[in-house]
């Protein structure tokens, strides 16, 4: 079974007829927010309202907050043998996997992401991560330190308590999936606030979890806007603060936390990831992944590869190749199985993207295809625009600087290899780059000298649950996925025995 299995027709009949989520999920129970306010989620694709969800404030912040205090000191999940834990996450991916076309769906018309996309990736990569944590939960143990004969030393490793989760819409279900699935296996609870641009498919999750056994007040849902957001930031009774988003908003949380209990804040931010193509490199294949990824997810990820440093030595071939990547990329509705970038999220972050590319060609950038050389491409109505290459950019432009959120791609020409990665590190961030060359010895020296989190050789967005994601610099703290992240949820005691 796959995405394409079903017909553009087919899908546009079960969008129809979803029942679609609309309310807050505390305490195990689905309820409308305290205010009786709604707010309007609007499909990317065509531009209508979809539904109209609970509209959260603190009142209902407070209110998930205290029932996901309670599960934790008086539920057994916390104290919940693991080998339990375990079985219950198992259940809840089972149930994922199993509801696995609704999900994808809902992604697909709150967010805009191909329906090939949402499911056979988002989808798989989602499921996958609860598996995977799934067998962590009766995997964690403790220590006990030769201290001598007098004496005996046990460190413990315990969950930490309520974590407050707020995620962007661009992945509303595999960033979600990356903090929720470690803090349940380590026995916390839990209250997620998804973004208000896609809160469907988080308020079903929350749905599927209480079905799988999950107990009430574990994992709780709170729909709403940034008052929502700054409630949990501020709320003294959460323990932990996990954040995806960018990287202006990750300083408001810090000064939140700074401004009530001290919480940990752990932060997933902003990217400008260079590529680097060396003058050994595959250009073809440079072109191929560097063209696909920047304009995968509508160039909606924190990660994508937004400045290609190309080598003056291969500069014109890499560009006419990656030009043709954009050209002939199928922009469409997100509903179709053929349709390989829908449109962007919003009105709002379309007028930005497009902003940013009449920027680019003011301060001297050329563009070569995309928005200002085409029609928008896409249905007349909805939010599409033209994936965009740009060439002559600069360091000092904005476009180079700045995260466009979006299938914008900058083009920059290093004169030599030491050029080439003083480039790609000149950037307040450090989420990701890559590095194109046959030389694995360059390889290994570039790759050592650039200043990222993750650095890809001759691939890109590639791995998997068992490694490390996260950023240097000014692209946030901790690690998601692998089984760092499990640090990031649970508290170290040292408890000393005088014999």
């Amino acid at each position: 079974m796959s995405a394409r299995a079903v017909t553009h027709l087919e899908w546009l009949g079960r969008a129809e007829a979803l029942k679609l989520p609309d309310r807050l999920v505390i305490d195990g129970r689905l309820v409308p927010a305290k205010s009786g306010a709604v707010a309007p989620v609007v499909s990317p694709r065509d531009g209508a309202c979809l539904a109209e969800v609970g509209d959260g404030g603190p009142a209902d912040t407070d209110g998930a907050v205290a029932a996901a205090r309670r599960a934790f000191e008086d539920s057994n999940w916390s104290r919940l043998a693991p080998a339990q834990r375990k079985a219950v996450l198992h259940r809840l991916a089972d149930i994922i996997e199993a509801n696995r076309d609704e999900l994808a769906l809902l992604i697909s018309l709150e967010m805009g992401k191909p329906i090939s996309t949402s499911w056979a990736i988002e989808m798989r990569t989602t499921i996958n991560c609860y598996r995977w944590y799934a067998e962590w939960a009766d995997k964690l143990s403790g220590e006990t330190p030769d201290v001598g004969s007098d004496a005996l030393a046990l460190v413990t490793r315990e969950p930490a308590g309520v974590v407050g989760v707020v995620v962007p819409w661009n992945f509303p279900m595999t960033l979600a999936a990356w903090k929720i699935a470690p803090a349940l296996a380590a026995g916390c609870t839990l209250v997620v606030k998804p973004s208000e641009l896609s809160p469907l498919s988080m308020l079903r999750l929350a749905e599927l979890a209480l079905e799988a056994g999950l107990p009430d007040g574990v994992l709780n849902v709170v729909t709403g806007g940034p008052d929502a957001g700054r409630a949990l930031g501020l709320h003294p009774d959460v323990d932990v603060l996990a954040f995806t988003g960018s990287t202006a908003v990750g300083r408001h949380y810090l000064r939140y936390a700074a401004d009530s209990n001290l919480k940990r804040v752990w932060l997933e931010l902003g990217g400008k990831s260079p590529a680097l193509v060396l003058p050994d490199a595959d250009v073809q294949a440079a072109a191929a992944t560097v063209g696909g990824n920047i304009f995968f997810n509508q160039g909606q990820m924190c990660t994508a590869p937004s400045r290609l440093v190309a080598h003056r030595a291969v500069h014109d071939e890499l560009l006419a190749a990656v030009a043709s990547v954009a050209d002939e990329l199928r922009v469409g509705d997100p509903l179709d199985p053929a349709t390989q970038m829908g449109p962007l999220v919003s009105a709002a972050h379309r007028s930005r993207v497009e902003g940013y590319v009449e920027q680019a060609a003011a301060e001297g950038a050329r563009v070569v295809t995309g928005t200002a050389a085409s029609p928008r491409p896409g249905p007349a109505t909805g939010w599409y625009t033209s994936p965009t290459v740009l060439d002559g950019v600069t360091a000092g432009m904005t476009v180079a600087r700045e995260e466009v959120f979006g299938p914008v791609l900058a083009v920059l020409t290093a004169e030599d290899v030491g050029s080439a990665i003083a480039l790609a590190n000149d950037t307040e961030y450090g989420l990701a780059a890559s590095v194109w060359t046959r030389d694995v010895s360059l390889a290994h020296r570039v790759s050592r000298r650039l200043r990222a989190g993750t650095v890809w050789v001759n691939c890109y967005e590639e791995g998997d649950m068992t490694v490390p994601f996260g950023g240097y610099k000014q692209s946030g703290n901790g690690r998601d996925k692998s089984v760092h992240a499990l640090e990031k949820y649970t508290e170290l005691k040292t408890t000393w025995i005088a014999l």
